[in-house]
């Protein structure tokens, strides 16, 4: 996973096993702040890396930019990933580039968010829903629900 840094812009690879840990920018030392928007996957490794190597639990939106629906959720999957962020990684998977792992997982309607922990498949939604049903539908800290009232 590729970061810029919020002061300096230089680009920082942060390898998915260490999501959780407090990263540093490499040239300045200036601290990188948790993702707290949804991350965009480009390929079939990244999205195989970041799910089974990450020690924070993974959600995926499984989108395309033709669908309606997939626009309408996405301000509901950036508050998910602002409310979470430290917690829990948020990233964005688009149907029509990643075709295999939409196969692999059996999208078979979009938008499809699927939580992942240690690789494996946890908890699944379809449709477009609020942030605050998506959390409770795939099992996330219930205790920032008031987040979502703002």
């Amino acid at each position: 996973m590729i970061r810029a840094c919020p002061s300096c812009g230089q680009q920082n690879r942060i390898p998915a096993s260490r999501l959780d840990a407090r990263a540093l920018c490499g040239t300045c030392k200036s601290p990188l702040s948790p993702l707290d928007d949804p991350w965009e996957i480009a390929d079939a490794a990244t999205f195989d890396e970041l799910v089974r190597e990450s020690p924070l639990p993974v959600v995926v939106d499984f989108w395309a930019p033709w669908c309606g629906p997939c626009h309408a959720v996405a301000p509901e999957v950036k508050k998910l990933a602002s409310t979470f962020a430290g917690k829990v990684v948020v990233a964005k998977a688009n149907t029509d580039q990643l075709q295999e792992i939409a196969g692999r997982y059996g999208i078979r309607s979009i938008p499809t968010l699927i939580r992942f922990d240690a690789g494996k498949e946890t908890a699944r939604a379809t449709g477009a829903q609020s942030a605050a049903a998506l959390a409770a539908t795939l099992g996330l800290d219930a205790g920032a629900a008031g987040a979502y009232a703002r």
